[in-house]
Parts: structure tokens; C-alpha cells; sequence
């Protein structure tokens, strides 16, 4: 289902574009004028970004409406989702995920979760739910990504949590750390070839070690995040497909058991960190 954002919120969304684009001359003209490090640059480029608003507040509400409404066949809200917390629990529930659910009988991350609950509580076809479950640039938000954006941004400030005590969640970590330094594709890359060293960056993009909790932290924590150079909110499961492209891997099933697995092994590596999606990227 489409929503048209209103006047003043697309508004926002234009200022929001032009300030990035000014911003980053400006930026970038006061780094060579001050003979500053490119990280430093970079890192005052999008400090400066936030201080317009984040754009995924827009989609947030959208998500937000979408929770409570009633939808799909059995015409029912998802109000009685069960994201681990409670049935129909959203506060804080991000910062517990992935993990293992009785009813579902498997490890799940938000997104494999949202589908499992639109399916079951609503009566969507699971297939017609997750046929385009990413929007192009500057289209408007699909259902899953503003619903994704609504629950992520009710755990900002709570610290990171994954639960590593079920066997099938032990057993997703491991599977997950297998995939994380899994060489393979034309170029034989893994994950780790980018994400599991220190100080490594590709063009003016530091690579942040993935392995280590410290950086893990920051990096995982401030996912799923609105992109500013697409005008898009991106989740995790894009996330992950996005990298897999760049390592012209095969793409990752949206919501399979690989791609859950690895955001079990990347998340428990930063637990401790307190959540701070959606964030904001270049």
C-alpha cells in the first residue's frame, strides 16, 4: 500500500537533499582549507547531515500506522505480534533480535518475524509479501521497510542484547561465523575480507573490523539506516544483499536461514552497544 508523504513532510525531504549536497562542499572545502584528515571530514560531513533531521522519522510514522492497521484477508492489525517481548511488544524488542521463537520453531531476525506475523495474523501470502520487500531510490518506502523503521527506532538507546542461550541461537552463530569468513565468487572474497582487519577503508569508507566488539558495536548499532544518496530507509536484509553484491556473490535469499545466521553472528558481536537506528548515511 502506497502513502503519499504531506506537503510539509516533503518539504523536509527536499531541504533535507540540499542541505547534504551544500553540506558536503562545505565540508569538504573546510577540510582542504584546514588541511584536516579525510576521516575527520568525513565524520563532521555527517554530523552536519543530522542536524536537518532524520528523513526515517517520516517512514517511522508510516510504520507505525501500518502496525496498527487492519490489513490483509483476516482483516487483523499486527498489534499482537509477538517480536519476543510480548505479543504486540514493540518497545525495545529490536535490541533483542534475531532470536529463537517456540511458534515459529527456528532462529528469526525483524524482518523474517514481520513476515511470519503478516502471514499468520493477517493471512498475506508470504510470497506476494516479500515479492519487492525493498524500495528503489527515491521510491516510496515499501510496507516491510516502514514497519522496519518504526520497531528499529523504538529501541534507540537500549543497549544491544542478542540472546545466545537456545542451542538453535548458539547453533545460528556459528553457522553465521562460517559464512562471515567463507571465501568464495570471482574475486574469492568473504565477508572478512572487508570486515575483519583493522584500519582498512575502500575509497573514503572505513571498513569497520566486525570481529572486534568496539567497532562492531558502532557499526551494527547504527543499522537499518536512511540513505541519503538514495533516499531510501535500508534494512538489514538489504544490507547484507548489498554486500553480497559487491562481492558478486550470489544475492542472499531475502529472510533465509543463511542470511539470518549471519546476522546472529554479527549482532552478538555487538551486543553492549546501544542502539542508535535508524541512522543516517551518506
Amino acid at each position: 500500500m502506497k502513502r503519499k508523504l504531506s506537503c510539509a513532510a516533503a518539504l523536509a525531504l527536499a531541504t533535507g537533499a540540499v542541505l547534504a549536497v551544500s553540506t558536503t562542499t562545505a565540508v569538504y572545502a573546510q577540510a582542504a582549507s584546514t588541511q584536516e584528515s579525510t576521516s575527520d571530514g568525513i565524520a563532521e560531513y555527517r554530523e552536519m547531515l543530522g542536524e536537518g533531521g532524520n528523513p526515517a522519522e517520516l517512514i517511522e510514522m508510516t510504520g507505525e500506522e501500518l502496525w496498527a492497521e487492519k490489513r490483509g484477508p483476516k482483516n487483523a492489525s499486527l498489534e499482537q505480534c509477538e517480536l519476543g517481548q510480548g505479543p504486540g511488544v514493540v518497545k525495545d524488542a529490536y535490541a533483542h533480535l534475531p532470536r529463537y521463537f517456540d511458534d515459529a520453531g527456528r532462529v528469526m531476525d525483524l524482518e523474517s518475524r514481520l513476515v511470519y506475523c503478516m502471514v499468520t495474523l493477517q493471512g498475506m501470502n508470504e510470497k506476494e509479501v516479500t515479492k519487492k520487500p525493498f524500495s528503489g531510490s527515491g521510491d516510496y518506502s515499501t510496507d516491510l521497510e516502514a514497519l522496519v523503521g518504526y520497531i528499529v527506532g523504538q529501541s534507540r538507546g537500549t543497549p544491544l542484547a542478542v540472546p545466545q542461550e537456545h542451542p538453535q541461537e548458539k547453533a545460528a552463530f556459528e553457522r553465521g561465523k562460517q559464512i562471515f569468513f567463507f571465501r568464495g565468487g570471482p574475486y574469492d572474497f568473504a565477508c572478512a575480507s572487508c570486515h575483519s582487519v583493522d584500519g582498512q577503508r575502500i575509497r573514503l569508507q572505513d571498513l569497520p573490523n566486525l570481529t572486534e566488539s568496539g567497532p562492531a558495536r558502532a557499526a551494527y548499532t547504527s543499522w537499518p539506516a536512511y540513505r541519503v544518496s538514495q533516499g531510501a530507509l535500508r534494512s538489514m536484509q538489504w544490507r547484507l544483499n548489498d554486500c553480497f553484491r559487491q562481492q558478486r556473490m550470489p544475492h542472499l535469499k531475502y529472510g533465509s536461514q543463511a542470511s539470518i545466521d549471519l546476522l546472529v553472528f554479527l549482532a552478538a558481536n555487538a551486543n553492549g552497544g546501544e542502539m542508535a537506528a535508524p541512522g543516517l548515511k551518506r
